[in-house]
């Protein structure tokens, strides 16, 4: 007792003074990363096999005789995937590139006029895809995306000039072959930030998730805290990229109004669930403690301060603390959860109302991803999950469920696919 007593007055402590400081801009705008992560084991590289043409056949607990059949290759780095009518699907490519896949083909020539996009490992670049609410009318389709920001110097040492990047989002109009009238409707005043999602609610506005850094000394990875920097935060917005006068923190010192959500790593999933209203994440946790979590207005998610993972070097976290929001479900070993969808369809009746959650590696060990599916009961607690798809042994990026009823998933690879899970007929 003694002891949590002591964590709550720290905290506290801690949130005083981050609700109060006065932004000192920039941060760090290129992390020191020395001894963040322990060097991995020293073997060759492990990637994933080349993946085979297909179909792939296979079953699952409670949906059996199913396979993936791949609709189309030559991807790259894949991110993200939207349906528009006419059989057309969208597919962001990390480096920078939006690719049209047209009744089933993909065509060998990237989208014109997207912007010149910031792309470092697998946390940065062109990320994800939304349409409006409203596409069939005004035919607006959002990108996020990391913004050039010109370059700093390394921290290692090296002196080397380092890309530098903001979390951005954009909007174009559709015409039927490319994007038009492209234009930014939200560029954040914050740099070095991670990956991000972004979905439209039943409310009409614009989510979007900015991962905090998720490694690294305390002074970067304690964004996540801080009420006035957009790291490891969910915001929520009018389709025009301006504040809604109901966000929770609007009028509220030392807070951005954008604010939605805070206390979190790197989030690389987001979805409403369409039979609550309610907002699910995925988060990807430190070594161990990746989690899914149910998002409300206003509520703190706690990193880096709980975690039910441990530090890469070793130490553990509080797996929960009072005044931070618990996950509905955590990995440990982590999965590295990636997309994020809900089964509403008729074509796998086994399904319905399940979650399916893309994996990258499992148990930081390479070769490992998979689609896992979790099941809930009537009140949206977990039943049993299963893996799914791991004997192809490619990293899953995403996975959503197509207007056709069935579902559809993206690798991450070099030589990415687009698979379509569909009954074995």
């Amino acid at each position: 007792m003694k002891r949590l007593a002591a964590l709550a007055v720290f905290l506290f402590a801690i949130g005083v003074a981050v609700t109060a400081q006065q932004k000192q801009y920039p941060y760090p705008v290129v992390r020191d990363q020395r001894g963040a992560v322990p060097q991995g084991p020293r073997v060759g590289p492990w990637n994933s096999p080349p993946l085979g043409d297909g179909p792939f056949l296979f079953d699952s607990y409670e949906q059996r005789g199913l396979r993936a059949v791949v609709v189309t290759k030559g991807l790259s780095h894949p991110w993200s995937i939207a349906f528009l009518p006419d059989n057309v699907i969208l597919i962001t490519e990390r480096q920078g590139r939006l690719r049209v896949v047209r009744n089933g083909k993909l065509e060998p020539e990237p989208v014109a006029g997207i912007p010149a996009v910031t792309s470092i490992a697998t946390m940065a670049g062109l990320m994800d895809i939304a349409l409006h609410p409203n596409f069939a009318q005004n035919h607006w389709v959002y990108i996020s995306y990391h913004k050039p920001m010109g370059t700093a110097k390394t921290t290692d040492g090296s002196n080397r000039d380092y890309p530098i990047a903001s979390n951005s989002i954009l909007r174009g109009t559709w015409d039927g072959k490319g994007l038009v009238d492209i234009r930014d409707v939200f560029v954040a005043d914050d740099v070095d930030m991670e990956a991000s999602r972004i979905t439209f609610g039943p409310d009409g506005k614009l989510y979007m998730s900015i991962g905090g850094p998720g490694t690294g000394p305390h002074v970067s990875v304690d964004r996540a805290q801080h009420t006035n920097d957009y790291a490891g935060k969910i915001l929520r917005m009018n389709d025009d990229g301006s504040v809604p006068a109901d966000n929770p923190f609007v009028g509220k010192t030392g807070y951005k109004p954008l604010i939605y959500s805070l206390g979190h790593r790197v989030e690389e999933g987001l979805a409403f669930n369409p039979w609550t209203s309610e907002l699910w994440e995925t988060e990807n946790g430190p070594n161990g403690g990746d989690e899914l979590n149910i998002i409300r207005a206003g509520h703190n998610y706690g990193w880096p301060i709980v975690s039910f993972g441990r530090d890469y070097n070793g130490p553990k976290y509080s797996p929960t603390l009072p005044g931070f929001d618990d996950p509905i479900v955590f990995w440990v070993p982590s999965i590295a959860p990636s997309g994020l969808a809900f089964y509403t369809g008729d074509r796998f009746p086994g399904w319905k109302r399940n979650v399916f959650v893309g994996g990258m590696r499992e148990g930081e060990i390479a070769r490992s991803g998979q689609l896992q599916r979790i099941v809930f009961n009537d009140k949206w607690e977990e039943l049993r999950r299963e893996p799914l798809l791991r004997e192809l042994h490619q990293r899953v990026r995403d996975v959503r469920q197509g207007p056709d009823g069935l579902l559809y998933l993206i690798t991450e690879e070099d030589q990415a696919a687009l698979l379509r899970i569909e009954p074995n007929q």
